[in-house]
């Protein structure tokens, strides 16, 4: 098949045999691995947090509820969180060079669909077969939104293999929680262009100017980007790092892919409690991030620009909690995750309450607990769905372990989505405040359960 031979692994190439060509080249390519993953993973948010400032003026414009809204934001959460799954297997075994950038271009591809759409379809105006116009638009925009949603979903599977098999254990935490930021910056730095883009061209450049930057992003990646270390004649990290491979990563592992997959992921209860957390970790991240700007608008009288400053320092907060919980889990509870998890959800809680109860004359105190939401909920997001999955599993399953937590975490997301505006449109937005604090109250429940484990196998 030409599709499946043109993202297939390249061969190994001949090993270098020079110590300091392997010294020199290997320095070099860490670097540039990890700093495309990092850029070209921001720049995946550009396609796809553009919606969460377009919302209010697409609203405006097409005449849509909170509950179409959410049907149209969960379409992309659905698609996302089976693409992630499905992509989180084909990219153990497929290039990284080819696969991560066209994922990029087509996500890119489909925003500009669903700008054409959106533009060519005058909802009122016909019929189609019976069908008000305002319908037909609302299905193709989820149609193609929900298309972006699986080409976004080839994003991080790849990225994941990348950094398993560039960085050895003793590093691997560290680079992760530094990677991880990359997921902050980008909601940050995609709201900031898309309010930008907004604020010349209307809504539709939302759209238009994010896939043009993700397009030309695409091409740089694949100049980048190279695949395992030896595709280029490097030796396996740990024998170039002389460290110690775990029980589960022994060389002499001769299990079968999918043996590894059954006996790590599908058997392992561990994955099973990580994902089933990851639902509500998902809840309260995208009902914040998505929603943040039109309950600021609707709620508390808040200006565009000023609503999207807002969700800027929740997302550039963000890092700074990404980068603490890596910290703390490694110093303070020596290697535990399960601890940091449940002291950040706590201060979850309270955040959202603060900007709840925050008057609406006092926009510092918005900021203040803005951020703490960004900076709460970063270490759980990373730590959950990402370096917990792999550590409890396999670096031969690593892409395929953060896909299986993906798809429990895009079911959260399909959740928080579709949920906030439903109970947006039922009870207020007191009611979808309610919804995300009970979500990280079940999620810190969990968490005790994962820590009282966490606690007898490494005592």
């Amino acid at each position: 098949m030409l599709f499946l031979d043109f993202f297939k692994e390249p061969p190994y190439a001949e090993p270098i045999k020079d110590e300091a060509e392997i010294k020199k080249t290997y320095r070099h390519f860490r670097w540039r691995m990890f700093y495309s993953c990092f850029i070209g993973y921001i720049v995946f948010h550009f396609v796809k947090k553009n919606l969460a400032v377009a919302m209010p003026n697409l609203a405006e414009a097409l005449g849509v509820t909170n509950t179409e809204l959410g049907v149209l934001g969960a379409s992309l959460y659905l698609t996302y969180g089976i693409g992630k799954f499905v992509n989180g297997i084909l990219s153990d075994s497929s290039d990284v060079r080819k696969f991560l950038p066209t994922a990029l271009f087509m996500s890119a591809v489909a925003n500009l669909c669903f700008l054409v759409s959106a533009v060519s379809i005058t909802p009122g105006k016909y019929t189609f077969f019976g069908l008000p116009s305002s319908t037909i638009l609302l299905w193709l925009l989820v149609f193609f939104w929900g298309a972006n949603g699986w080409f976004q979903s080839g994003g991080f599977p790849p990225i994941a293999k990348t950094l398993s098999y560039w960085y050895g254990n003793a590093e691997r935490g560290r680079v992760w929680a530094l990677w991880s930021t990359s997921h902050q910056f980008g909601i940050m730095l995609s709201t900031l262009l898309a309010s930008f883009a907004i604020s010349k061209f209307g809504w539709q450049g939302a759209f238009f100017v994010p896939s043009v930057l993700s397009i030309l992003c695409a091409i740089w990646l694949y100049n980048r980007l190279r695949d395992r270390p030896q595709t280029i004649g490097l030796p396996d990290i740990e024998k170039y790092k002389g460290t110690t491979l775990s029980n589960c990563e022994e060389e002499t592992d001769n299990r079968s892919y999918f043996q590894v997959y059954k006996e790590s992921i599908l058997c392992n209860k561990i994955m099973w409690l990580l994902a089933i957390s990851y639902v509500f970790v998902y809840v309260i991240r995208y009902g914040t991030e998505d929603w943040l700007v039109k309950y600021l608008i609707e709620d508390k009288g808040n200006t565009l620009t000023m609503a999207s400053s807002k969700l800027s320092v929740l997302a550039g907060s963000g890092i700074l909690g990404v980068l603490a919980s890596g910290t703390i889990s490694d110093t303070v509870f020596g290697g535990k995750r399960a601890p940091v998890n449940i002291i950040y959800l706590t201060g979850v809680v309270i955040s959202i309450l603060g900007l709840y109860f925050a008057p609406q004359s006092m926009h510092w105190l918005d900021f203040v607990f803005a951020a703490a939401i960004g900076f709460f909920t970063g270490g759980p997001q990373m730590l959950i769905g990402g370096l917990c999955a792999i550590e409890a599993s396999s670096k031969k399953v690593a892409s395929a372990a953060t896909g299986f937590t993906g798809v429990f975490g895009y079911l959260g997301a399909v959740m928080s989505s579709m949920g906030t505006g439903i109970v947006a449109d039922k009870m207020g937005w007191s009611g979808a405040v309610g919804f995300w604090v009970i979500s990280a109250i079940i999620c810190i429940l969990i968490c005790i359960v994962l820590l009282k484990n966490e606690y007898s196998r490494k005592a």
